[in-house]
């Protein structure tokens, strides 16, 4: 799972590296041919185009780096851990939640998706099947149970959201 995120990753990388190194030089070549640049859109279009790629490979990098760094031989596998999914029951109101275990350093979260620095990912974290979370939230105390847990090593493929 963590190999084909980082290949997913690596390929977004190319290809932006590849914008960013061919298409962009030329297209600024072609706006600074109009000349005028203080009026020139498509001059001021470029440079912001090539100013967001550098930002978002530097991004890419560090999540690249971060995602080699993890040994996922080291991940419990009967444990909340990263890349988990967790079935959890309020034992107050009854209802259940699906949460899925994350890195927190995304720009944009899919529904259920926790990071494992939040207040519920680390109430969370570690904790197996039957066992009791406390979470402590500034209004109130929420009593949350584990009713079902599958590990990264467990989840299918598919099952697995990217972890951001």
């Amino acid at each position: 799972m963590i190999e084909a995120l980082k290949e997913k990753l690596g390929e977004e990388v190319e290809k932006l590296q590849f914008e960013l190194n061919v298409t962009l030089p030329s297209e600024i070549r072609r706006a600074v041919e109009m000349g005028d640049l203080k009026e020139n859109s498509e001059y001021k279009a470029a440079l912001e185009r090539q100013q967001f790629v550098r930002a978002r490979l530097s991004q890419l990098r560090e999540r690249l780096s971060k995602l080699s760094s993890i040994d996922v031989t080291q991940i419990a596998t009967d444990a909340v851990g990263l890349g988990s999914k967790v079935v959890t029951k309020d034992e107050k109101t009854g209802l259940s939640e699906t949460y899925d275990m994350v890195f927190g350093d995304a720009l944009e979260f899919q529904e259920g998706q926790v990071t494992m620095s939040s207040p519920i990912g680390r109430a969370l974290l570690g904790k197996k099947v039957g066992e009791e979370v406390i979470l402590k939230l500034p209004s109130m105390i929420r009593r949350l149970r584990i009713t079902d847990l599958k590990t990264i090593h467990q989840l299918k493929e598919d099952e697995i959201q990217e972890i951001p």
